[in-house]
């Protein structure tokens, strides 16, 4: 009972200490003493038998209130109805939803849990079909996230209990009910990985500069058993990776390049994600203004992102060779930072003409990616970034966008987003036609285009595959992720459950296995004839 006093204090003090506990049933708890939300869309929650919650009601709701709250629901697009003062909450998901939206719903999912949670220790019963238990698990990690340096905070744990209750769908071929074990570890490795990026994303540079990030990729490494390795300072510059040196080297914290490498036995492909993990873009010499440059602690999203990941893929028994590459850098201002009109070699060997030193994120990607495909032998190559501002003009907040060389990959990608909940559309592919833009008259390019309003999210895509080769045989995708990786003021850890939604048949684990989109194609090994009907080359 003392932890219910005074919950209008307590909500404003939010815990970061909350610990998730994910449930294939429901416990039973009085919500006098243990707090329940109970959420889900209308005509799912219109199918649920009494006997189905009781165990989160009794003894302080009655059948036919239950009943009555449930039918007073009418979402516009969500709605909330009090069971039992504000201690039992019953929640409506949106009833609509169009294709290109996330059937989970899972973004009023979030805010739902958010405004309705009271920051004791209570329980969240989510009510959904089986399709849609991974999203709705990720989304409900999405709303408790972990960094604060607030000095008034409740900093005791706070045990939070996620339960499901899985409803029968009419259009899914698994009409079970269950929820089994496996199924609660995939949701408790990809909480860990989304709010572990998110924490990552939400921290400022004088904590997280490359010093930092380097620890948290040693950390996952740690527990995963995997020792990451690091190419950091000069030696950048002495193998060749000139683009993460050239970025970085103004900081006080040395730019580097890491690799996280899991390789089971058995693996027959080799799959490489790469982020862009810039700690914070000033914008170079090219520096931003005061109203622009706030905020740009979140320019490792990417990387922050695969970071998470790799560590909920590892744990749910990735079945291919899985290589994690940081390409890590604070965009500084010093006496030895990058000039417009410098001219840097990057891995490629091709060399590019500095233009706007505040377009840095594809410098240090395209060497990850050579590193990808040279290094480390890769067939699919993902690269994940907070990269440019136009994303946000072209696919909005809640949408990535998505350049692929694989129109196959690029459809996989939208479904897993539409699936996972991280959301994605596709830009256009087309090369022959955009690549001039970076057009230079003594390098091999720019770095920046000439017209920004010539399909500028799609050139600064095109800028990193240019050093992978647009002949390139294997499968690139590029994922620009600058609007969803925060959502206000606080990051989403988005990237985390679409990267492990698209390579669910990658994984051993029957959940996501389960939802993950057929990847029978990007081999690697395609002859002529299949190539030009797979791949989409300049």
């Amino acid at each position: 009972m003392n932890q219910l006093r005074g919950l209008s204090t307590l909500k404003s003090i939010m815990s970061t200490n909350t610990k998730l506990t994910f449930r294939s049933k429901l416990t039973r708890t009085d919500p006098h003493e243990y707090p329940v939300l109970i959420i889900g869309q209308v005509k799912h929650l219109n199918l649920l038998k009494f006997s189905d919650v009781k165990a989160k009601l009794e003894p302080r709701v009655s059948e036919e209130y239950f009943r009555n709250a449930v039918s007073s629901l009418h979402p516009s697009p969500s709605d909330t109805c009090s069971l039992y003062l504000n201690f039992a909450t019953i929640a409506a998901l949106p009833i609509k939803c169009s294709r290109h939206n996330t059937p989970s719903r899972c973004h009023t999912l979030t805010r739902l849990v958010q405004n309705c949670t009271v920051n004791v220790d209570e329980s969240i019963v989510v009510v959904c079909e089986r399709k849609d238990l991974y999203a709705s698990g990720c989304a409900v990690a999405r709303a408790f996230p972990t960094y604060s340096r607030k000095t008034a905070i409740n900093t005791s744990q706070v045990n939070v209990s996620v339960e499901f209750i899985i409803v029968p769908s009419q259009d899914d071929k698994d009409t079970s009910t269950e929820i089994t074990q496996g199924d609660i570890a995939a949701l408790d490795a990809a909480a860990v990985g989304i709010r572990t990026a998110a924490r990552i994303v939400d921290a400022p540079c004088n904590e997280m500069n490359v010093d930092g990030f380097l620890k948290e990729v040693e950390k996952i490494g740690g527990v995963l058993d995997i020792k990451p390795l690091i190419i950091r300072g000069e030696e950048l510059h002495t193998k060749g990776l000139g683009g993460i040196y050239g970025v970085g080297k103004a900081a006080t914290s040395p730019p580097a390049l890491a690799v996280l490498s899991y390789t089971p036995a058995g693996a027959h492909k080799t799959v490489a994600w790469v982020g862009k993990g810039i700690v914070y873009d000033t914008g170079g010499l090219s520096i931003k203004g005061k109203t622009a440059m706030p905020g740009m602690k979140r320019d490792c999203g990417g990387a922050a992102a695969i970071l998470g990941a790799f560590y909920a893929a590892v744990k749910n028994s990735f079945t291919q060779n899985l290589h994690a590459v940081f390409c890590l850098a604070e965009n500084a201002v010093g006496p030895t930072a990058t000039r417009p009109d410098d001219i840097h070699t990057l891995y490629s060997g091709r060399t590019v003409e500095i233009n706007n030193t505040d377009a840095e994120g594809r410098l240090v990607l395209s060497d990850g990616v050579v590193y990808a495909k040279r290094d480390l032998k890769a067939d699919i190559i993902l690269d994940m970034a907070t990269l440019t501002g136009a994303q946000a003009v072209a696919t909005g907040k809640y949408h990535a966008a998505v350049l692929a060389n694989s129109e196959e990959w690029e459809d996989n990608v939208v479904v897993a987003g539409r699936t996972s909940g991280d959301l994605a559309f596709p830009l256009p592919y087309c090369p022959e036609l955009h690549f001039s833009e970076f057009s230079s008259a003594i390098a091999d390019m720019k770095n920046s285009v000439a017209d920004r309003n010539n399909a500028q999210a799609s050139c600064a895509g095109l800028f990193i595959a240019s050093h992978l080769g647009f002949d390139f045989p294997g499968v690139w995708m590029h994922v620009d992720m600058a609007a969803p990786v925060h959502a206000g003021e606080r990051a989403t850890g988005y990237g985390v459950a679409l990267l492990t939604t698209l390579f669910g048949k990658y994984s051993k684990q029957p959940l996501l296995n389960s939802i993950g989109p057929e990847l029978d194609v990007g081999d690697a090994s395609f002859n002529d004839e299949t190539c030009a009907k797979k791949l989409r080359i300049a």
